[in-house]
């Protein structure tokens, strides 16, 4: 999907930059900024709305092609307001209008560790949770303690996916184990006639790192600066096998045969997949020894000029039928219970989608002041 995770200690800075300006705006004002429900500008203020209910026409901002437009049509014309959408492809290009302030939009889809980010600087306001009854039809699993809101105070979970490898079984073979060890173990990949230049990497140093460090036994949120090194010398080692550094393409350069092994996430791959002369030649899966779980999520600014209409929105995104038509449409995970019984058997039952055994994989969490040493290594890894 649309998940390029760049240096979050470059974002922050964004962040504290747009504060800055904002505070210099406001000290040559005499009107002071006020928050969805009338009060401070504390970003985490709660909105006071009930059920059901719409204070205007409501603006969206989400990764593209991630939302079925028959919902948006059902959404206008089950409240009478209008719906209208624009498109970001990286958390790091949406956050900084957010951050900015007065952007007009009143409901974003951040992913997990962009939510931290968010939540640090007050950017998106906590959830009024009375105006979003079908919160409860959130899996456990979803409904709390996720590390990124652990509260579960200011989002609610959109989809979610993993992150793994894409092969060409026409040039691997069926038999193909299923092991980072295709890029990072130059002996294996020899054995499944994966030679030269074959395969691509995230341009992403969470998720690339991450990968070498599942491979090596290692969590991919280690604050160890010699369990990174090893990571990093994985990453060094595989330069020559690598073609390119690449988290839009991936998926296309595997189907056009420029790589025979992508690094990338799910939905992307099964989009991919279904488009080629024979979906059979490729497949996705996760390695063994572990990778990436990602969740998207359904949030607030802090100054959306209409609260209610997106807490609406939220509760009519959380509906059953309507969760499901989601999914259906996107061929992601779903984390609405209720949503299950009306999702499609093919996509519920595809391993791609819902892999049936999550034990070895893990969220990509905010490890604050460590973060510079995985942007570090990934840089010099590189070369």
């Amino acid at each position: 999907m649309k998940r390029e995770q760049k240096m979050k200690r470059l974002v922050r800075l964004v962040a504290v930059l747009a504060t800055f300006m904002l505070v210099a705006a406001a000290c040559g004002s005499s009107d002071s900024a006020e928050s969805a429900d009338g009060g401070s500008s504390d970003g985490a203020a709660m909105a006071s709305c009930e059920a059901g209910q719409t204070d205007g026409d409501l603006a969206i901002y989400n990764w593209s092609e991630y939302m079925d437009p028959e919902l948006k049509d059902a959404f206008e014309a089950e409240f009478g307001v209008s719906v209208t959408e624009d498109n970001y492809d990286s958390n790091e290009a949406m956050q900084p209008i957010i951050s900015a302030g007065g952007s007009g939009y009143d409901f974003i889809v951040p992913s997990d560790y962009m939510v931290s980010i968010l939540i640090e600087a007050g950017d998106i306001q906590k959830l009024n949770k009375d105006a979003i009854p079908n919160i409860s039809n959130l899996l456990s699993a979803f409904a709390s303690d996720l590390p990124f809101d652990p509260a579960a105070e200011y989002t609610a979970p959109y989809q979610w996916g993993t992150t793994g490898l894409g092969v060409d079984l026409a040039v691997t073979g069926e038999d193909v184990p299923q092991t980072w060890g295709l890029i990072f173990d130059p002996e294996i990949a020899a054995q499944y006639n994966l030679e030269g230049s074959y395969a691509t990497l995230l341009n992403d140093p969470r998720e690339t790192l991450g990968a070498a460090l599942k491979y090596l036994g290692y969590s991919l949120n280690t604050t160890s600066e010699g369990e990174l090194s090893e990571a990093g010398k994985l990453i060094t080692d595989a330069k020559d096998r690598v073609t390119a550094y690449e988290s839009d393409q991936y998926d296309e350069l595997l189907a056009t045969g420029d790589s025979s092994v992508a690094h990338g996430y799910s939905g992307n791959f099964i989009v991919q997949f279904g488009e080629a002369d024979n979906p059979d030649q490729y497949t996705y899966f996760v390695p063994d020894e572990g990778g990436t779980r990602w969740v998207d999520n359904m949030a607030i600014p802090k100054d959306a000029p209409h609260p209610c209409t997106a807490h609406t929105f939220i509760n009519f995104l959380l509906d059953a039928e309507r969760g499901a038509q989601l999914t259906n449409w996107n061929f992601y995970a779903s984390p609405n219970a209720a949503a299950e019984e009306f999702i499609d058997a093919e996509v519920l039952n595809d391993p791609i989608v819902y892999p049936t055994d999550t034990s070895k994989l893990e969220f990509i969490s905010d490890t604050g002041d460590f973060e510079i040493n995985f942007s570090d290594t990934f840089i010099e890894a590189k070369g």
